[in-house]
C-alpha cells in the first residue's frame, strides 16, 4: 500500500504537523461521503455485526474527534463544514440520511461519543444556536441514550458525556439527566482496579480486561474528558478521576518502547495509534502528571515518538488513502466482530491535542526520551493487569498471567491469554485447528491426540498470585497461574513467569508444572510451549522459510537465518532473534531425570500461516515440545515440571551478532526439586 503523504511523513512535533496529520487522515473520506453528508462508506466492502446505517454513522461520528477542533482555525474550510451538515441530516427523521431510532446496546450509543466531543469542545460550530429545528433534532436524537438499556461497560461513559453536552451545550434542564450522569458514574467507579487502572466492566470470572480498550481510549480517556469539560460537576471525583490519571501514568508509560511502538495487547487492535489517546487526554486536560513524567516534554515524547512510529507504516492504509483494518497491515483474522471498514477511525482519539491553544506549551517544548530505568527498574509488576513490564536494554516486552474473557470475541486467547507480548515481534492469532494455524507464539499449545487435530492453547488462567524470587541479590517480580485446557480432562498447567534478570540479559522463563491423570485409551500427551513469532524475512527483505542453517556458526556468518538442534532453535531476521531452550535438564536434581528422559523437550521452528502475526505477514516460530507418556497405572496422576528459557533481543536494541551468540550461550540455570526452583547467580 501507498504512504499517505501528510502523515507517512510527518515529524509530529508542530501544531502544524498535527493538523497537517489530521488533514491527511479525513480528506480521502470526501469523496465517500452521503449526498447529505452524514453517512461515510469506505469502498471496502466487509461487513460488522451492526447495521450498514450504524456502520456509516460510524465514518462520519469518528473523524469528528479532529474536525471539531479543526473547525476553531479553519472554520471558512468547505470540507469541514460538511460536518455540521452531515449531523443535521442525521438526526432529522424526515431526512433519507436519518441515522435512525435507537435500541437496547445500540451501535450507535457508541458513536454518540465523539459527537458529545463535538458538542462539548466546539459549541458554536455544533451547537445550533441559530436553528432551533436542528438543535432539538440534535438533543432529541442525543437523548435516545438515556432510553434503553447499555452495556454495564465502558460504554457508559457515553451515556455521561452525551448528557453532559446535552445540558451544557444544547441546554437540556440538568434536573432531567442528572440521575442518568450519576447512575453511570456510580457502576463506572465500580471498575476501579487500584494504581489508577479500570477493567472493561466489573472485573469477574466472566470477564477480566485491563487493555488499552479499556484503557487508553475508553474509560481513563474519558474520566480526563470529564475532568477538562465539567470539572465543576462533580468536585471530588475530577479530584479522584485527576490523581487516577497520574497514578495510571506512572506504569502506563511502560507500554511504550524506546522505538515509539507500543505493545499490542488484548482487543480493538486496529484502532492502531489509539494507543496513545491517553496522552493526548493529559495535555488536552491540563493534568500534572507527577514523576518520571512530570515535564510535558516526556509526555509529547510518548506522544510524538508512537505517532512516528506508525507513520512508518505505509500498509496501514487503503489505496485510496483511507486507513485499512488490521495492525501494520490489513488482517482480518485480527478483526473484531464490531469493526466496520469506517472504525479504524477510532484512532483519531491521539489527534485531540489539536484543542489545546496554539501557545500551549506544549507546540514549543522539545520532546524528553522515556524515562530510563536503570538496572535495578528495568522490569516493573503492574497488578492490576497482572503483567510485569519488562523495559530491558535487549526488548521491549511484557509477561502476563491472569486476564481472560469468557465473552465470545474472536482469537480471545491470543489477544488476552499468551505469556508474553511484544512491542518488536508482536503476537499472532489464530486462523485455523492446525499448530501451524493456531500459530502459539508466547503460549503453550497443548494435545491428547498426539497433535492430529485437537490443540488447545492457554485461556482462562486462575488462582493467580505474585511472588519474589531471589535469583543473586536481585529481587524478581514473577506471576504464576494455573490452567485447564479442557474441562473434562483431568490436566492442569501451573505456570509460573520469571522476567529477565541482570544476570542473564535477553532470557525470560517459564516454568511449567503439569498435574495429568490420563484417561486408558488416551494418546500422549504433547505440550508445545512457543517463543516470539520472528519475521521470516531478513532485513534486505529476503525469505529464510525454506532453508534452515546447520549450526550456530554458519547462522552468524550468513548473519540472518535460522536452526534448530535437539532441544533449541533460533531465528535471527529483521525483528532480530528469537529462540527457546529447555532448560530443564540444567535445573535437575538426579532423583528427577529418569522423567525428564521420557519427556525430553524438542526445539523445532513452526512456519506459521501466513498474516497471522499482527507485524509481520510471514513468521516463523521457535518452540519446544514436550511428549509425555501416559502411565500404565491410569488411576496414577503424573506430576511433571520443565522449564523452558524463551530469548529474545529485537532489532532495535542493535545488537551486534557477537553481542547475540553470547547472550545466547549465557543461559540461565539452577535447581528443581518438585515444585521448588532456585537460580543459580
Amino acid at each position: 500500500m501507498p504512504p499517505l503523504p501528510g502523515f507517512s511523513d510527518n515529524t509530529f512535533r508542530t501544531r502544524d504537523d498535527f493538523v497537517r496529520a489530521a488533514f491527511a487522515l479525513i480528506k480521502p473520506l470526501d469523496q465517500y461521503k452521503s449526498p447529505q453528508n452524514a453517512r461515510i462508506k469506505i469502498a471496502t466492502s466487509t461487513g460488522a455485526g451492526f447495521s450498514e446505517t450504524a456502520a456509516q454513522l460510524e465514518g462520519f461520528a469518528r473523524p469528528l474527534w479532529v474536525v471539531a477542533d479543526l473547525l476553531r482555525s479553519d472554520r471558512d474550510s468547505v470540507q469541514l463544514k460538511t460536518w455540521i451538515d452531515g449531523i443535521k441530516a442525521g438526526t432529522d427523521p424526515r431526512s433519507p440520511e436519518y441515522w435512525g431510532d435507537l435500541s437496547s446496546f445500540d451501535q450507535r450509543m457508541v458513536e454518540m461519543e465523539s459527537i458529545a466531543y463535538a458538542l462539548l469542545s466546539n459549541p458554536i460550530a455544533f451547537g445550533f444556536n441559530d436553528d432551533h429545528v436542528a438543535r432539538n433534532n440534535l438533543a432529541s436524537w442525543l437523548s435516545q441514550i438515556n432510553d434503553h438499556n447499555i452495556p454495564q461497560s465502558n460504554w457508559l461513559w457515553f451515556r455521561v458525556l452525551v448528557n453532559l453536552a446535552l445540558t451544557r451545550v444544547l441546554n437540556v434542564p440538568l434536573a432531567e439527566l442528572k440521575h442518568n450522569i450519576d447512575e453511570s458514574l456510580q457502576t463506572l467507579d465500580t471498575f476501579y482496579l487500584g494504581e489508577g487502572w479500570s477493567s472493561d466492566g466489573l472485573w469477574c470470572d466472566e470477564r477480566k480486561q485491563a487493555d488499552y480498550y479499556s484503557g487508553s481510549y475508553a474509560i481513563q480517556f474519558a474520566q480526563l474528558l470529564f475532568v477538562k469539560f465539567a470539572p465543576d460537576y462533580d468536585e471530588e471525583r475530577t479530584v479522584r478521576y485527576t490523581e487516577q490519571a497520574n497514578q495510571f501514568a506512572r506504569t502506563y508509560w511502560r507500554y511504550f518502547g524506546p522505538s515509539g511502538a507500543a505493545i499490542p495487547f488484548g482487543r480493538s487492535l486496529t484502532y492502531r495509534f489509539a494507543f496513545a489517546a491517553f496522552w493526548a487526554a493529559v495535555v488536552a486536560a491540563d493534568v500534572y502528571i507527577s514523576a518520571p513524567l512530570d515535564q510535558l516534554s516526556v509526555v509529547k515524547g510518548l506522544l510524538g515518538r508512537h505517532l512516528r512510529w506508525w507513520a512508518q507504516k505505509p500498509h496501514i492504509f487503503n489505496a485510496d488513502g483511507t486507513p485499512n483494518i488490521g495492525y501494520t497491515y490489513p488482517n482480518m483474522y485480527l478483526a473484531e466482530d464490531y469493526n466496520s471498514p469506517q472504525s479504524v477511525y477510532w484512532c483519531l482519539k491521539s489527534l485531540i491535542v489539536l484543542g489545546i491553544p496554539e501557545d500551549h506549551p506544549f507546540w514549543s517544548c522539545e520532546e524528553l526520551p522515556c524515562p530510563t530505568p536503570d538496572a535495578t527498574k528495568q522490569v516493573e509488576r503492574v497488578w492490576p493487569p497482572r503483567h510485569v513490564l519488562c523495559n530491558t536494554f535487549e526488548h521491549h516486552f511484557l509477561l502476563s498471567s491472569g486476564q481472560s474473557t469468557r465473552k465470545k470475541f474472536k482469537a480471545r486467547e491470543a489477544k488476552y491469554g499468551k505469556f508474553a507480548y511484544s512491542s518488536a515481534f508482536g503476537f499472532s492469532v489464530p486462523c485455523g485447528p492446525f499448530l501451524e494455524q493456531i500459530a502459539s507464539d508466547s503460549t503453550l499449545a497443548v494435545s491428547l491426540d498426539d497433535g492430529e487435530e485437537s490443540w488447545k492453547v492457554r485461556r482462562d488462567p486462575y488462582d493467580v498470585s505474585a511472588a519474589i524470587f531471589i535469583v543473586g541479590n536481585e529481587e524478581v517480580s514473577t506471576l504464576a497461574s494455573t490452567w485447564r485446557p479442557w474441562e473434562r480432562e483431568e490436566l492442569t498447567v501451573r505456570t509460573t513467569l520469571v522476567p529477565p534478570v541482570k544476570r542473564w540479559p535477553g532470557w525470560h522463563v517459564r516454568i511449567h508444572h503439569v498435574e495429568w491423570r490420563p484417561r486408558v485409551d488416551c494418546f500422549p500427551l504433547r505440550l508445545v510451549d512457543g517463543g516470539f513469532a520472528a519475521s521470516a524475512q531478513t532485513s534486505n527483505d529476503f525469505s529464510i522459510f525454506e532453508t534452515p542453517v546447520k549450526d550456530m556458526r554458519k547462522l552468524l556468518e550468513t548473519a540472518q537465518g535460522w536452526y534448530k538442534s535437539g532441544s533449541s532453535a533460533l531465528v535471527i531476521s529483521e525483528s532480530g532473534a528469537s529462540g527457546v531452550v529447555d532448560l530443564t535438564a540444567q535445573f535437575l536434581t538426579e532423583e528427577n531425570r529418569e522423567i525428564a528422559r521420557e519427556a525430553k523437550g524438542e526445539a523445532s521452528i513452526v512456519r506459521a500461516d501466513p498474516n497471522t502475526n499482527l507485524i509481520v505477514q510471514r513468521s516463523l516460530i521457535p518452540t519446544v515440545c514436550h511428549k509425555l507418556p501416559r502411565s500404565s497405572a491410569s488411576d496414577k496422576p503424573i506430576g511433571y515440571t520443565f522449564i523452558t528459557g524463551i530469548f529474545a533481543v529485537e532489532a532495535f536494541a542493535n545488537k551486534t551478532l557477537d553481542d547475540t551468540q553470547r547472550l545466547w550461550n549465557d543461559r540461565p540455570n539452577g535447581r528443581i526439586d518438585g515444585e521448588s526452583v532456585e537460580f543459580n547467580a
